[in-house]
C-alpha cells in the first residue's frame, strides 16, 4: 500500500499568467515565492510553494502528494507499474521545477494527473500574505471522478486513504488526522474540482467575503458549514474556471478504530447545514 503523508501542491496551466498572479495575490492572499520563466510559485505555509501557475493549457492540472522516502517512491512506482499505470519518472529538470528531490507522475483511473513526491522544499521564512486573509495553509483538494466507486478503491486499496464520510457516492478521505485531504466528486471528466486553503477563524471568512463581493468575484457556495467536517466555508471562482475554498474549524479524527464513515445525502443539506446551496456543477445532480 502506498503511504501518502500529505497533499503538497497543485500545478495549474493558464493562458494568462498576469491575471493569475493578480488573483492569487489580491484575492487569495498568497505570497509570491518565486518567479521563473513561464511560471509563478506561491506559498501559503512553511513549504517553499503550494501552488504553481505556469504558461500552458488550463486543462493541464496536477496534484502532488508527499511520500516518506526515496524507497517509498520506488515501491510506489513498482506498485503502480504492476497495476498497469503508465508511470513517468521525473527528470532532474522536472524535479527542480517542482522544488522536490524526486517524483513520479501518472494518471488515476479517471485521468487526473497525480505526482507522488519526496522531500518537497521547505522555506526558511514564514508565509507572509499580501493581505490579511488569515491563511494557515494549503489543506485539501477536490478531484473529479467519472466512477466514484472505482476511484475510491484506488485511494483506499492502492493508497492509504480512509473514507471519513460519503455525500451520496462522493467520498471524503483522510490520509492523516484531518477529516479529509482528498474528496472525489462525480463529473464528466478529469480535473481538479476545487482547491482548499484553511484560515484561522470565522472572521477571516467574513473579511474575505466582503472583499470578494467588492471585487465582483463569483461566489459559488456559502458562507456555510459542512455537516461532514464541521468546517465553515466559502467557495469562489478563480482563473480559468478553477474553484477555490476557504474553510476553518475542520474536525480531526484521532480515534481511528472507533470512527465509522457516515452517509450524507447528495443534496444541499448534505453539503451545508446552514442552508446555503451550491452553484458548483460537481455538487449538483
Amino acid at each position: 500500500m502506498i503511504d501518502l503523508k500529505d497533499v503538497t501542491y497543485c500545478r495549474l496551466g493558464t493562458k494568462d499568467l498576469e491575471s493569475a498572479e493578480w488573483f492569487a495575490v489580491n484575492i487569495l492572499g498568497l505570497e509570491v515565492a518565486e518567479r521563473r520563466k513561464g511560471a509563478l510559485y506561491f506559498k501559503s505555509d512553511q513549504r517553499a510553494h503550494t501552488l504553481c501557475y505556469f504558461e500552458g493549457d488550463p486543462a493541464d492540472q496536477a496534484t502532488a502528494f508527499e511520500l516518506g522516502s526515496k524507497a517509498d517512491l520506488e515501491t510506489a512506482a513498482a506498485t503502480l507499474d504492476r497495476l498497469g499505470y503508465a508511470v513517468h519518472q521525473g527528470t532532474a529538470a522536472e524535479c527542480e521545477a517542482r522544488m522536490v528531490r524526486d517524483f513520479i507522475r501518472f494518471q488515476d483511473p479517471t485521468g487526473n494527473i497525480l505526482e507522488f513526491v519526496v522531500r518537497p522544499t521547505m522555506s526558511g521564512r514564514r508565509y507572509h500574505g499580501t493581505r490579511d486573509a488569515g491563511i494557515t495553509g494549503f489543506s485539501h483538494v477536490g478531484l473529479c471522478t467519472t466512477d466514484p466507486e472505482r476511484d475510491e478503491a484506488f485511494w483506499t486499496e492502492v493508497c492509504n486513504a480512509r473514507v471519513s464520510d460519503h455525500i451520496g457516492d462522493a467520498p471524503l478521505m483522510r490520509i492523516n488526522e484531518i477529516h479529509h485531504t482528498i474528496a472525489l466528486f462525480p463529473f464528466t471528466g478529469p480535473g481538479i474540482q476545487h482547491i482548499n486553503h484553511q484560515v484561522a477563524g470565522t472572521d477571516d471568512i467574513q473579511r474575505s467575503l466582503s472583499l470578494i463581493r467588492e471585487k465582483n468575484i463569483n461566489i459559488t457556495f456559502g458562507p456555510g458549514r459542512h455537516p461532514t467536517s464541521t468546517a465553515q466555508f466559502l467557495y469562489f471562482s478563480g482563473p480559468d474556471g478553477m474553484t477555490f475554498e476557504y474553510s476553518t474549524g475542520v474536525c480531526e479524527i484521532h480515534d481511528e478504530p472507533a470512527w465509522r464513515d457516515r452517509q450524507f445525502p447528495f443534496e444541499p443539506t448534505g453539503f451545508c447545514q446552514w442552508g446555503s446551496k451550491p452553484n458548483i456543477a460537481a455538487f449538483q445532480d
